[in-house]
């Protein structure tokens, strides 16, 4: 093992508010699901998303759960998903009892948008205010758009089709904080302010954290107030405990709220380092022919997330020994996710012309993209990939 500091694939940094507002969180007694923090954070992040509603909650995996509830996704109805993805958003669609429909993916590893609107167009029929999957004779509720590794979806074409045939449109934007479309494409809106509704992740690996947690946004007032009532284990009357409907404790703690707002507040210093990152990667690697950093899409701007290297020669490299390799030397990379659609639990649920997705999965790495990262870092990893 090199004796070097190990380099981690996404850490969390701690050199904010962090200290001061967990002890004022701490010092008030006003730890658990109530507090001041709580009501700051989600007034952030409304404000700097532009949206009328933000609402905390324990997971992004909880925020997901609640909106295909509120978004009326019931048991037997089907939900469209990208195949690539971290699988809690497909889990969400199992926990109220629908299936999920998996569809393939773009070059930037996000639904193929293009794909998605085929399908709805000729293996679907619009009856009486639902959409007909024609194989299944279910109908197709909503559908789940993930912004994967902070990559803004395609999202214009369909989100008009959504709207024609009365299919919500639920944004996991758990890894894309920050990431907005150009003003060309869409009015400089940021991810997650597109559909009926938007997730957040704040888990330890994304671009800020609150250790956990996450954020459910919403211009649909609504919905938002029915979130609030699910999530606060959907309590009808404070002095005789009355619960109409079955509700979740899924609100966030105003401990993890001071953690989440410290941090938010260097998410404009975080946003450029992060730019630079990708952009070194890109240049250490531009004489190597046999890798690339995948490129961002020109509609939008991304929050570099994670950076992914591309093999080009599948005949020249071996992946899992390059993989082996550098985590030998203390720099710790991963796989992208295995396809859903390819998961145990999901092989018997429909999938629609997925190809891409599957060279994606053979050739990709993700690479480490801490904003903490120094250029001794980044030229230490991509020495190894260029020997």
């Amino acid at each position: 093992m090199n004796k070097k500091k190990p380099i981690s694939l996404h850490e969390p940094v701690f050199n904010g508010n962090e200290l001061k507002y967990l002890s004022q969180c701490i010092k008030s007694t006003w730890v658990s699901t109530s507090g001041y923090f709580i009501s700051k954070f989600e007034s952030k992040i409304a404000k700097y998303l532009n949206v009328k509603n933000a609402i905390a909650c324990n997971s992004g995996t909880a925020s997901l759960h609640v909106s295909l509830l509120v978004c009326g996704v019931k048991r037997n109805d089907e939900v469209i998903v990208p195949t690539i993805t971290f699988i809690a958003p497909i889990n969400a669609v199992r926990y109220v009892g629908a299936d999920p429909i998996f569809m393939d993916s773009d070059e930037y590893f996000n639904l193929d948008e293009d794909k998605t609107i085929e399908f709805i167009k000729n293996c679907t029929v619009f009856k009486k205010g639902n959409t007909i999957n024609l194989k299944t004779k279910k109908i197709i509720r909503a559908i789940i758009l993930v912004h994967t590794f902070g990559n803004p979806c395609k999202i214009k074409k369909l989100k008009s089709l959504c709207k024609k045939r009365c299919i919500k449109i639920i944004e996991d934007a758990s890894e894309s904080l920050g990431s907005k479309y150009n003003k060309s494409y869409l009015k400089n809106q940021f991810t997650g302010t597109i559909g009926d509704i938007g997730c957040i992740s704040f888990n330890g690996n994304k671009i800020i954290t609150a250790g956990a947690g996450g954020m459910i946004v919403t211009n649909n007032n609504i919905f938002a107030k029915k979130i609030r009532y699910l999530i606060k284990q959907a309590k009808d009357n404070d002095f005789e405990y009355i619960h109409n409907e079955i509700g979740y404790n899924y609100s966030q703690t105003n401990v993890q709220a001071a953690i989440g707002l410290a941090q938010f507040e260097k998410l404009d210093k975080i946003l450029k380092w992060k730019k630079s990152i990708h952009n070194s990667y890109s240049s250490l690697l531009k004489d190597n022919k046999n890798f690339t950093i995948y490129s961002t899409p020109s509609y939008s701007e991304s929050n570099y997330w994670l950076n992914i290297l591309r093999i080009e020669s599948l005949k020249k490299i071996d992946k899992i020994k390059l993989m082996k390799l550098l985590i030998k030397n203390g720099i710790y990379v991963r796989p992208i996710w295995q396809l859903n659609h390819l998961q145990k639990e999901y092989k018997l649920c429909q999938n629609y012309k997925i190809t891409n997705a599957l060279a994606l999965l053979d050739r990709s790495i993700c690479l480490p993209s801490s904003y903490n990262l120094k250029k001794n870092d980044l030229k230490r990893i991509v020495s190894i990939i260029n020997a």
